[in-house]
């Protein structure tokens, strides 16, 4: 949580309105900041242009942009089903539908094996009809019938969305129905006269990270702006949120006002008021089911003489919690060797979690009975990452993907209540696994904390540190990094003598809540050291050295190895530093990015200041140091991280004389691209750069 500053409040507005002004003084790039200013956009432009010319002239470029646009488009990928009533629906891109068609089957066809699609809406058709670069977004369906969805669409793939409705059996876009204009936020049908939203309402209605501060519950038939407010938070806030949630037959309007990134007051709309649920602030709230809300615990809550753990996930009766008693149940407390994963679900009976232990998963099935939990292992593969890709609110089906590094993905149909597993579909293998292994390795960091990685390499590695090696890692926001199917990495780095390596460094969730509180604020430099850690181990192995070792991140993981390179430039060959926060004085001015001080501290109060400094990469570039040639990608349309962030580190380092690459694609959101032919662009400009630096 921010600092408490205990100074005149006069006094303090001055000195940071004076440090603002003389940030903005010398900061010389700052123009960069304007996403699409003329001269910002012809000086990226130049860079893409002249980086694209270099990389794509490589020897192994095409082979890998083909071998990558085959992987995204083949027909063999798993059609992911999102259950809602007796249908499957699916959103599905291929070389015939580059942005897609939004479909559907009936659910009884899709596990038999019968699948007929049906399809619903045709991205690219509606683009070309708007002339707009159109990117989906996702959908929220109307219950029970589901016969009509809120659909949102993007411009170009950024956060910001526009809301349609939209009638499935007629498969049109409904006319006068609920159609919200572009904004950050989201909208849930309470029933189907009546829809709850959080939107861009108008001046003063957004938070200073840009997302809304406002709900409203809109009738059919009225004017938005006619629409009540249920709740209206406070302009600081990082976005105060309604949505609607379901146990059974049973609707609740809930309304989630999220102070910092981590911190939130839960609240129910009843009876024509808001009622505060008395929850720490800092717990999650996962659902409820048979009159239980099911809550994750990031810190210890002592409820009378009982005291409950950190990470403990725990359930409380929804009725007593209205009338503001506490009548709890555990549900699962998990040991040091792990956590609760966010993989959570319900089905009409069952709660269905994953529990991560030294970063493999392990489903279970709970039913609550007679005041308890009762847990039962589901039959699943072992060894890997599970998630959950949907449930059934109306039955106890529910389908989970299992994958690892080496093993391609697989779908399972389940039924929890009869605990039966079954496999709906495999990925093709991508590359010949017989030929690698997969080794889990523990690191001393710099305070003697183990951290834990992955290494995927040939059987036959010879230990001579030679091999070129690429290490990943994330650290922050309380996101494991589990092992995922190496499907595009396996053939283009893998087979060419790669190795990859994935590192679970502090900061993530892998070891639950405290892994994560253990690099933040001021605490960051343990995320940095862990990183080290891992890369200097891998030296000692002579897995490989620093001439042949790349590192890899994105968004929080873009800072990451901007700091790597900064900090231990000799370590490391080959940087890729995609959609990044770099700025860390001005990340909290740009986009949302004032809702991440809670990761991250304020960059406008001095004692919090004072350690960001320490590592910001913008800040601690110096000259005369021996940095990698970096590779920097971004997106004009990210509308999450700035891509200002990047613009600027690679103007900054150019005119300091180092050797940069730059690539900015013109659309795709903070994922970097909208279509399967621009991500396999990127993919080739990617690993063409790390072939050339570290083979």
């Amino acid at each position: 949580m921010q600092k408490t500053i205990t100074r005149n409040a006069l006094l303090l507005s001055t000195l940071l309105a004076t440090g603002q002004a003389l940030q903005a003084q010398e900061d010389k790039y700052q123009w960069l900041e304007e996403v699409d200013g003329k001269n910002a956009l012809d000086f990226v432009g130049a860079l893409s242009n002249k980086t694209v010319e270099k990389l794509s002239s490589q020897p192994y470029y095409q082979s890998i942009y083909d071998k990558s646009l085959a992987i995204y488009n083949s027909d063999e990928k798993i059609a992911y089903p999102n259950i809602q009533g007796k249908y499957v629906y699916n959103f599905w891109k291929d070389k015939d539908h580059e942005r897609g068609i939004w479909r559907r089957c009936l659910l009884q066809n899709y596990t038999s094996g019968k699948v007929v699609w049906e399809t619903l809406l045709d991205i690219d058709a509606l683009s070309a009809k708007d002339n707009t670069k159109w990117v989906y977004k996702g959908s929220s369906g109307l219950y029970p019938q589901y016969n009509r969805f809120l659909i949102s669409l993007s411009k170009g793939g950024g956060d910001a969305v526009v809301i349609r409705e939209f009638d499935v059996e007629t498969k049109q876009f409904v006319e006068n129905g609920f159609n919200v204009a572009e904004s950050k936020g989201g909208a849930s049908y309470l029933d189907e006269n009546t829809v709850c939203i959080s939107s861009d309402f108008g001046e003063g209605t957004m938070t200073t990270s840009g997302y809304p501060r406002q709900t409203k519950l809109w009738k059919r038939g009225s004017l938005l702006k006619d629409a009540p407010i249920i709740f209206e938070g406070e302009k600081t806030d990082v976005g105060d949120w309604g949505g609607v949630m379901r146990d059974g037959n049973k609707a609740y309007v809930m309304v989630e006002r999220a102070m910092t990134f981590f911190t939130s007051q839960k609240m129910v709309w009843m009876g024509g008021k808001m009622v505060t649920l008395d929850l720490p602030e800092d717990a999650v709230t996962k659902g409820i089911l048979k009159n239980q809300l099911i809550v994750h615990l990031k810190s210890n809550w002592t409820v009378g003489a009982n005291t409950y753990a950190t990470g403990t996930l725990l359930s409380l009766n929804f009725t007593d919690l209205l009338a503001n008693k506490k009548t709890i149940a555990v549900v699962e407390t998990p040991d040091a060797s792990g956590s609760i994963s966010e993989s959570i679900a319900t089905t009409r009976n069952y709660l269905m979690v994953n529990l991560l232990k030294d970063v493999t998963s392990h489903l279970y099935a709970y039913n609550f009975e007679n005041g308890r939990w009762k847990r039962e292992a589901v039959n699943s593969p072992k060894l890997g990452t599970i998630y959950i890709v949907t449930s059934s609110e109306q039955t106890d089906a529910y389908f989970f993907n299992f994958e690892n590094f080496i093993t391609p993905s697989s779908l399972y149909i389940a039924d929890a209540q009869k605990n039966t597993t079954q496999v709906v579909k495999r990925l093709p293998a991508y590359f010949d696994a017989e030929k690698y292994m997969v080794q889990q390795f523990k690191a001393p960091s710099k305070d003697g904390t183990l951290i834990p990685y992955f290494v995927v390499s040939a059987k036959n590695m010879v230990y001579n540190g030679s091999n070129p090696t690429l290490l990943e890692a994330y650290g922050g926001y309380e996101v494991s990094y589990e092992p995922y199917y190496l499907s595009s990495t396996g053939s283009v780095w893998l087979d060419k003598g790669g190795v990859c390596v994935i590192a679970n460094i502090r900061g993530g969730g892998e070891y639950g809540p405290k892994w994560h509180q253990a690099g933040m604020k001021e605490k960051r430099q343990n995320v940095f050291d862990d990183l080290y850690a891992v890369s200097e181990n891998l030296i000692a192995k002579k897995i490989t050295s620093a001439r042949h070792l790349g590192v890899m991140g994105g968004s929080n993981g873009g800072l990451l190895v901007g700091v790597a390179f900064t900090q231990r430039p000799n370590l490391y060959q080959a940087v890729v530093c995609a959609v990044p926060l770099l700025d860390m004085q001005r990340f909290n001015k740009l986009l949302a990015g004032a809702s991440w001080m809670g990761e991250y501290g304020n960059p406008d109060v001095p004692e919090e200041w004072d350690y960001i400094k320490k590592y910001s990469p913008y800040h601690n570039l110096v000259a005369g140091a021996s940095y990698p040639e970096v590779f920097f990608t971004t997106s004009t349309r990210d509308d999450r991280v700035h891509p200002g962030h990047a613009r600027k580190m690679v103007a900054k380092m150019n005119d300091m004389g180092y050797g940069t690459y730059y690539y900015e694609n013109t659309e795709g959101g903070h994922g970097g691209s909208s279509t399967n032919a621009q991500k396999a662009k990127e993919n080739a400009l990617i690993y063409s750069y790390l072939l050339m630096k570290l083979k």
